[in-house]
């Protein structure tokens, strides 16, 4: 798993060019955010069956067929493999977040999930959703907490759950 340090290091290694004022702005923007995403990856790894269990309460609110029959979550089974998945882009997403990369979501995630959603025939409009009252759960509980994660701090807590749905959407599914 590469982190930001290491993909603009790589970056400039390749091409054998020294750290330029970008460069250097970007470590700086890495470092400087560097609390806060810890602040928000604890929060999350402590309240992490809560935010799935919440997650998946108001996703089946929206989407109350996925529990009837012939929905993708019929049957005990179903359920507990998607709150599974729940959790996982929630733990994937959180390495993301620490690592403000989103390296680790392509190589332990997105492309796994190609493959296993198309030979299941999982739908990705409900797995879309899921991932989107993820992330808002996932905000909720860090502004709701005594972090002092200002709202300005929005765009790294939503960029891990913002590229995953941004690339399952891409994907013909």
């Amino acid at each position: 798993m590469q982190d930001a340090i290491t993909n603009i290091l790589n970056q400039y290694d390749i091409t054998g060019k020294y750290l330029d004022r970008t460069a250097i702005n970007k470590l700086n923007n890495y470092f400087d955010t560097a609390t806060n995403r810890l602040k928000a990856t604890e929060i999350i790894i402590s309240k992490s069956s809560k935010i799935v269990k919440e997650t998946s309460i108001r996703l089946y609110s929206e989407q109350p067929e996925l529990l009837r029959p012939g929905g993708n979550s019929y049957t005990t089974r179903r359920y507990a493999t998607c709150l599974r998945d729940i959790d996982y882009y929630l733990r994937y997403s959180s390495y993301a977040l620490i690592a403000d990369s989103n390296n680790i979501l392509n190589e332990r995630l997105i492309d796994g999930l190609r493959e296993t959603y198309l030979s299941l025939g999982v739908p990705i409009g409900p797995t879309i959703l899921s991932i989107q009252i993820l992330k808002n759960v996932v905000i909720e509980e860090i502004y709701n907490s005594d972090s002092q994660i200002n709202t300005t701090e929005v765009n790294i807590l939503s960029k891990p759950f913002d590229y995953i749905i941004q690339s399952l959407s891409e994907q013909n599914i």
